[in-house]
C-alpha cells in the first residue's frame, strides 16, 4: 500500500488533471468522456462550495483518534466520485492526509477492492500509520446502493435516467454527510 500511496496525488492535482483532460483530451477515452469530465468538475466545484463538516462528525473523528491516512481510488469523470471525494477531502483536511490514486493509471490497486466484481469508484481505503489496510468503503453511500438496487430490480419502470437523476439529487442535498458518516464508522 505504501507504493500506491507514494504514486497517489493531492486533491488539487486530481482536479488539475481533470481540467487538463477536459480542455486537451489526449486519448480516445478522454474525448469520449468529455461531457463526464465537465459534469464531474461542475459537481466537484458545487460540493466544495456547499460542503461544511458537521460539528458532531468532527467530534466523532476527534474521539476516534485515528492517526492513519485516507487513500481514495477515483477518476474525475465519475458521478459518484465527483460528489463524494471533495467532501471527504474537506472533512479530513488538517486532520488526516488524503491522497487520490487514479484508477485508470494502474488497475492493480482497484483490483484489490472490487465491488461485486466491478472496478466501481470511488473506493476509499483507510490505511493505518504503517500502511496496512484498516478498512475500505465505496463506491457510494447506503442510500445510493438502495437506488442502484431499485434500478437493477426493475429497469423498465425505474429507468437508468431516473436512477442517475435521483442519485445526483441525493448527492446535491446530502452534500457528502452520509459518506463521511459511513467512513467514520469504519475508523
Amino acid at each position: 500500500m505504501e507504493n500506491y500511496w507514494e504514486k497517489a496525488i493531492s486533491f488539487e492535482e486530481y482536479v488539475q488533471i481533470g481540467r487538463q483532460r477536459l480542455e486537451n483530451p489526449a486519448t480516445q477515452q478522454e474525448i469520449d468522456y468529455k461531457h463526464y469530465y465537465e459534469l464531474g468538475l461542475q459537481r466537484i466545484d458545487r460540493t466544495l462550495k456547499k460542503y461544511a463538516a458537521a460539528e458532531e462528525q468532527l467530534e466523532e473523528l476527534a474521539v476516534k483518534n485515528f492517526d492513519g491516512k485516507i487513500l481514495i481510488i477515483s477518476e474525475v469523470w465519475c458521478g459518484d466520485a465527483s460528489s463524494t471525494v471533495p467532501a471527504l477531502v474537506k472533512f479530513f483536511e488538517g486532520k488526516n492526509e488524503v491522497r487520490i490514486f487514479l484508477r485508470d493509471s494502474d488497475k492493480s490497486l482497484i483490483n484489490q477492492f472490487l465491488t461485486n466484481g466491478t472496478e466501481s469508484i470511488p473506493k476509499v481505503v483507510i490505511l493505518n500509520k504503517d500502511f496496512s489496510v484498516k478498512n475500505s468503503w465505496g463506491p457510494r453511500p447506503k442510500y445510493g446502493r438502495e437506488l442502484l438496487a431499485k434500478f437493477k430490480a426493475d429497469p423498465e419502470n425505474y429507468t437508468r435516467d431516473r436512477f442517475y437523476n435521483d442519485l445526483q439529487l441525493y448527492y446535491a442535498k446530502n452534500r457528502g454527510k452520509d459518506a463521511v458518516q459511513e467512513i467514520l464508522e469504519l475508523l
